[in-house]
């Protein structure tokens, strides 16, 4: 049987971002609240609609706060709550890329909630230990790839410790969503790249997971033509590779909000905690090797190929790599700094509840070395 949810908001196409004060006056109206504006960068408060935000004189007040960090840890979780505990808050607004957006809605668990220290706050996310009273928010994405925007779960990491941790509640979708494709549009080459190919694996392990349905199938494969088709414009900066960008990620966000990832997501972790190795740039590096394992267990395995534009796995591959190299990107374990006897020690870390078990074939210490052998 077949269910759907998503209560999101959504506005999508150049411009919408002229619609955030007509949406943070329906949330904010004669509450006497104020409003925590999260941005990547400052140039964003440069933005005419956001210094228009800043400059009310009535109404509701907008609090600032730059948060730069990439891939956010419970450390810059909780300095955030400890610089915003105190004010008087009645929404949230992240500006930004996943990362901005993740800390967004973390905020929004645990605004009121009286946090001591970082272990606490652990064992907070630990035991989904959240607020009854949760904070609206708005996301807005600078990236098009993560699809945060849409999904009631963020990642944070927790490196002294060397684990993934993930802040998820039902309750968590953001009251709105704009996704505008001029914030995007500026993005540097790279950076585009490897964030269109992360919502190409949201889309693509959205459709082979356990928990896939007939909507969330039709959306995978809608954002991957979107994005597979478009995507060699990013190399000529064209907009209207940036504004299908904006979409596909948008589309595989509502796919995979109902389904979560799968193993490419389950493996990709500690490759990216142990070498750096760009969120986006490891789960695309997977994505042909789980194919392959998953290849017998995948419901109509030829339409996920036409979406994608490739005849096979190894097909897949190259297209892939070829991408990665034309961006400058590093596309294998080797060039980002391995070794091979690394592996072995990172075969019982690449599984990851939720994930792993998400995946349609079940994975095993043997099947995940060779995945990681493949990319070498």
């Amino acid at each position: 049987m077949n269910h759907y949810f998503n209560p999101v908001k959504i506005c999508q196409g150049k411009g919408c971002l002229k619609n955030l004060p007509d949406l943070l006056q329906s949330l904010i109206a004669d509450k006497g609240s104020d409003v925590l504006l999260i941005v990547w960068s400052e140039c964003v408060l440069e933005n005419k609609v956001i210094k228009a935000l800043l400059n009310k004189q009535e109404g509701y007040k907008v609090h600032p706060l730059v948060f730069t960090a990439s891939n956010p840890s419970v450390q810059d979780l909780f300095r955030v709550y400890e610089h915003t505990r105190k004010l008087n808050l009645g929404a949230v607004v992240g500006i930004g890329g996943g990362s901005v957006l993740d800390v967004a809605k973390s905020l929004c668990c645990m605004h009121d909630l009286d946090i001591t220290d970082i272990d606490d706050l652990r064992r907070i996310i630990i035991d989904k230990r959240f607020t009854e009273n949760k904070m609206p928010w708005i996301g807005i994405p600078t990236t098009a790839g993560t699809g945060s925007e849409v999904t009631c779960w963020a990642t944070i990491w927790d490196p002294e410790i060397e684990v993934k941790r993930s802040v998820e509640s039902k309750e968590n979708y953001a009251y709105a969503a704009l996704i505008d494709p001029e914030l995007s549009s500026t993005l540097p080459l790279a950076l585009a790249v490897s964030s269109a190919l992360d919502a190409v694996a949201h889309a693509v392990e959205s459709y082979w997971a356990k928990a896939s349905n007939c909507v969330s199938k039709a959306l995978a494969l809608s954002a991957i033509r979107e994005i597979m088709i478009h995507i060699d414009g990013l190399f000529i900066n064209d907009f209207a590779a940036h504004y299908a960008m904006a979409k596909g990620s948008m589309l595989a966000g509502l796919a995979f909000s109902n389904t979560k990832t799968t193993a490419c997501h389950s493996i990709s972790y500690p490759l990216t905690m142990h070498y750096k190795i760009p969120h986006g740039v490891a789960v695309s590096m997977l994505l042909s090797p789980v194919f392959k394992l998953n290849l017998q267990e995948i419901e109509d395995p030829k339409s996920l190929l036409a979406a994608l534009g490739v005849k096979d796995a190894d097909e897949f591959k190259t297209r892939i790599n070829e991408l990665l190299t034309r961006a400058s990107i590093k596309s294998t374990l080797s060039q980002w700094g391995a070794d091979k006897s690394d592996i072995e020690a990172l075969v019982p870390l690449c599984i990851t509840k939720g994930r792993a078990d998400n995946n349609p074939v079940l994975l095993t210490n043997e099947n995940i070395a060779s995945i990681l052998e493949s990319i070498y």
